[in-house]
């Protein structure tokens, strides 16, 4: 029966806690202070040995002698001496403990050993007699004593330190435990949005069994759903085109027909069906276009391509085309780029893009096509999805193409949306302008296949800007940078 999450939470964290209360009881156990354990033999002789040399040393040696004698004995026993005369005066500067100077005075009064049990900690008093007959009073504080002597504060520490860093690694380990597949899902999510519909998480989830490995299981079972209902859609879309082109080829051949039959006044009306079949092979021969397209590049020949010669041939041919409607074309290029790639299907999307700019341009204005050099920012990949072209490894720079148009531009909310198949919008793309919603798809979708991106963005001065960027083939670029150098 799989374990759930539940229970590795709550017996993890129980985990961490034990282990602190352990850990606590242990530093405890450590720097739990003992009592103080005297020389052998009983107390109030120790103390009265004590007490004798202490007044023998002062009477024959003076009052620095009494000090260091008291300090030794400190040091040596951790016993703390004070000495009184026989007035209930302290001798020395030492620290007096509380009550001590009552307890030298009942000493000297009743001549007996006195105790305060009361005081913590103990205090013992006891009269001592010298040889020169002089009477005093010792009193002694048996202090308590740490287990670890002098170096305790320190090895107090560094055990506190251990247990937060045990308790740490519990934590460590928890939170990865936790996190690890939501990572793995979260990177099986993206490559989805990217567009590879063959991203499963299950593989990467081991051997878990609990609720996360259960989500792994149903985000894999609604991959399995989108990637077959998509590719019905493009199954779909590719068998109705190919259908529709053979009734579209006898449709012409009985349209040239009635040309030929019809009189002068069925002319208007047949050249207007010729248009309109015109438009529907066109638009089958797009849709057809963007079905390869989306069916991947696997079988195509890749080679190198020159970006700067393939965009000047565009762009010729697009200023051609233009200037029978009082617009231009100008190409701009600074670098000299080399990618790897298909060349038609390159030189088609650049196409699709350069045709659109020139559509919605305003009349007696001027198309601006630019090629550069530049880090790709992140664009591009190595790896290959759905079908994507293989890059060089190594490719750090990306060849940008720029291609800026004079019109209205598109709302911000539809520069993303322009991309989509048979999108449109009505401000700035309306029906009548021409075409049908599939050149910036079918652009998008070969820049997307050779590792590339296209944005659209609204110029500040107006119009649209479209960014193409696809990573540079740097082996190359660096052998004719070599070969120019020689």
């Amino acid at each position: 029966m799989p374990r759930s999450l539940f229970l590795k939470i709550f017996l993890w964290f129980v985990a961490v806690v034990l282990t602190v209360i352990a850990g606590t009881f242990i530093v405890g156990e450590l720097t739990r202070p003992e009592p103080f354990r005297p020389p052998p033999g009983p107390i109030e002789a120790t103390i009265k040995t004590y007490g004798q040399t202490a007044a023998e040393t002062y009477e024959r040696d003076g009052l620095n002698a009494l000090v260091q004698y008291i300090d030794r004995i400190h040091d040596e026993t951790g016993m703390q001496i004070v000495l009184f005369n026989g007035q209930g005066q302290s001798l020395t500067n030492h620290r007096m403990p509380p009550g001590a100077d009552a307890l030298a005075q009942r000493v000297l009064t009743t001549t007996q050993a006195e105790t305060d049990p009361l005081m913590a900690p103990p205090f013992m008093g006891r009269q001592i007699i010298t040889p020169r007959g002089e009477r005093y009073a010792v009193v002694a504080e048996l202090p308590m004593r740490k287990r670890s002597g002098p170096g305790l504060h320190v090895e107090a520490i560094f055990h506190i330190i251990g247990v937060a860093l045990v308790g740490a690694l519990f934590c460590y380990w928890l939170a990865r435990y936790l996190t690890s597949p939501v990572t793995k899902l979260r990177a099986a999510t993206r490559e989805l949005a990217r567009g590879n519909l063959s991203a499963r998480v299950g593989p990467a989830m081991g051997n878990r069994k609990d609720e996360l490995t259960s989500l792994g299981a149903d985000f894999d079972l609604m991959a399995e759903k989108i990637e077959s209902l998509i590719k019905s859609q493009r199954r779909l879309l590719g068998d109705i085109s190919h259908e529709l082109r053979s009734p579209l080829a006898r449709l012409n051949v009985a349209l040239e027909l009635a040309v030929q039959r019809a009189g002068p006044d069925a002319t208007s009306a047949l050249e207007r069906i010729q248009r309109e079949a015109e438009n529907l092979n066109e638009m089958i021969g797009q849709l057809l276009a963007l079905t390869r397209l989306e069916s991947g590049t696997e079988g195509l020949q890749k080679t190198k391509v020159d970006l700067g010669q393939l965009v000047a041939e565009v762009v010729d041919d697009a200023d051609f085309e233009a200037r029978g409607r009082t617009r231009s074309v100008r190409f701009e290029t600074t670098d000299q780029c080399t990618v790897m790639g298909i060349e038609h299907l390159l030189r088609r999307a650049i196409e699709n893009v350069v045709r659109n700019a020139v559509q919605y341009t305003r009349e007696g204005t001027e198309v601006q096509v630019g090629l550069q050099k530049d880090s790709c920012d992140g664009f591009g990949s190595t790896e290959k999805v759905d079908g994507r072209v293989d890059l060089p490894s190594g490719s750090n720079h990306c060849a940008v193409i720029t291609v800026r148009d004079r019109g209205a531009g598109v709302p911000e909310s539809a520069l993303t949306k322009i991309f989509h198949p048979f999108y449109r919008v009505d401000e700035a793309r309306a029906r009548e302008a021409g075409g049908v919603g599939l050149g910036l798809a079918i652009a998008e979708r070969a820049v997307r296949l050779h590792g590339g991106t296209v944005a659209a963005a609204n110029a500040t001065d107006g119009g649209l800007m479209v960014t193409i960027s696809l990573p540079i083939d740097e082996q190359t670029a660096n052998s004719k940078q070599r070969t120019a150098n020689q």
